[in-house]
């Protein structure tokens, strides 16, 4: 049994269909106030990911002694151009996301998934995966049917999209895995339960 320091149905969904035996916690942290206070200390798009993922399970640690307890979190940062190294944040609205997909529009991204498992507040374990993402032109009609059809969902995601929803159409090319878009690096975290003994080898 492990513990999964997060609310997120997207992580839930993967632990559940790979059968990994957990219960989900909330970490109770302000993630906007965290992520402000490590982008002071110059922390690039990958760093912040490992940063807040290990935050998050440490938060969590502490009401859970002896407990593999794992933290997971994203960072989106722009490929190329002035913007180049930019980090992208969820949307805090509907006219930041369409904002924020017309940004995406024709471009290449990296996103940046983490995952650290903390035992007793102290990590053990991270593994931090990088995907670059293309995306196709998308023209403002597609941006208004796509956050019509799929606002109430993609609104909680880095990036404004569900890989494994509507979300896939935004894409002419992806290189990396599924699993680190959706929010987990899945395989390298079973296979380090395997080692622990969590699930059989």
């Amino acid at each position: 049994m492990i513990v999964l320091a997060s609310q997120s149905a997207s992580r839930r969904a993967l632990l559940s269909a790979a059968q990994v035996p957990f219960e989900a916690l909330s970490p109770g942290v302000d993630e906007e106030a965290a992520k402000e206070a490590l982008r002071a200390d110059g922390l690039d798009a990958r760093a912040l990911a490992d940063a807040l993922a290990e935050l998050k399970a440490r938060k969590v640690s502490r009401r859970v002694p002896g407990a593999l307890v794992l933290g997971c979190d994203q960072t989106l940062s722009l490929d190329g151009g002035e913007e180049r190294g930019v980090m992208i944040d969820k949307a805090v609205d509907r006219a930041d996301a369409e904002r924020i997909l017309r940004l995406l529009s024709g471009r290449v991204h990296h996103l940046h998934s983490a995952a650290v498992i903390v035992l007793n507040g102290e990590p053990i374990w991270r593994h931090i995966e990088r995907v670059r993402m293309m995306v196709r032109p998308l023209s403002d009609a597609f941006i208004a049917a796509y956050l019509d059809g799929d606002w109430d969902e993609c609104r909680w995601c880095v990036g404004c999209y569900r890989i494994e929803g509507p979300g896939a159409q935004l894409f002419a090319k992806v290189e990396g895995s599924q699993f680190a878009i959706q929010g987990l690096p899945l395989l390298p975290l079973l296979d380090f339960l395997r080692v622990r003994g969590v699930l059989t080898a």
